[in-house]
Formats: structure tokens, C-alpha cells, sequence
């Protein structure tokens, strides 16, 4: 059954559901640490509740310092690598990322940051998907 473009519209009612759920999912957790998500490419996108969130859900400190008041762009990049890096040493694969629209939105943003930095340019989708076999 093929699939309508609807359905795979980005503001598709089960993409809104899914990403509702997940919120509210790191919500649950992020309790412990007095925190909170409202918008998740937003509050992920400087890397701090991102961080927070892999501590809870570890119960471990991130192996390497990060920027506690991320100010500029370079900064919140950086608090993001800190965080995929980290599940990178705990030998957490990121596969199947699209089942979190929010959390792939995230990275296609910190991708395409890190290309433009590099190499001035607009980034297009071949520029997300180099990015990503990285961490597969």
C-alpha cells in the first residue's frame, strides 16, 4: 500500500503523535533533574537537555566537559558532538533515527551548521546523509 503524501507530510497526525509521545517521554525523565522540554528541536538544539538526558537515562557523567551557557552557535555544536560522542563510547548505534522525527530534524540542523562552518556554502540533503553513515 503505498504511501500518500499526506502521510508523510511534516505535519502528518502520527508524526505529531510520535513526537508528543517522545516528548513526553523525556519529560518523564528529565523530572529527575528539574528540566523540561517544551519544543524538542528547540530545547535539543544547543545540546544541554540532550546532555542531561543521556545522563539520567546512564546514570553517568559525560566523559568531557561541555558549555554550561551555550552563547554562540560554535558552543551549542560543540555541547551536541559532546553528547553523540558520548553515546558513541557507550556503543549506542543511532539507527532507525527516523522514528523520531524531532531527534532526526536535530541532527539534519547540527549537519548542515557543520557544513555550512566548513565550507561556506548552503548544505543540500546529500550533505545529511554523509553525516549520518557516521554514526550508523
Amino acid at each position: 500500500m503505498p504511501a500518500t503524501e499526506k502521510d508523510l507530510a511534516d505535519d502528518a497526525p502520527w508524526k505529531k503523535i510520535q513526537q508528543n509521545t517522545f516528548t513526553r517521554w523525556c519529560n518523564e525523565h528529565l523530572k529527575s533533574v528539574n528540566k523540561r522540554l517544551a519544543d524538542l528541536q528547540l530545547d535539543l538544539s544547543d545540546g544541554l537537555r540532550l546532555i542531561s538526558l543521556l545522563e539520567v537515562l546512564s546514570q553517568k557523567k559525560m566523559y568531557r566537559k561541555y558549555h554550561a551557557r551555550p552563547t554562540f552557535r560554535q558552543m551549542k555544536l560543540e555541547n551536541v558532538s559532546v553528547a553523540l560522542e558520548f553515546l558513541d563510547r557507550e556503543n549506542i548505534k543511532l539507527v532507525s533515527i527516523e522514528i523520531f522525527p524531532s531527534l532526526m530534524c536535530l541532527w539534519r540542523a547540527v549537519a548542515c551548521q557543520c557544513s555550512d562552518l566548513i565550507t561556506s556554502h548552503p548544505c543540500t540533503a546529500s550533505d545529511f546523509s554523509v553525516h549520518l553513515r557516521q554514526w550508523e
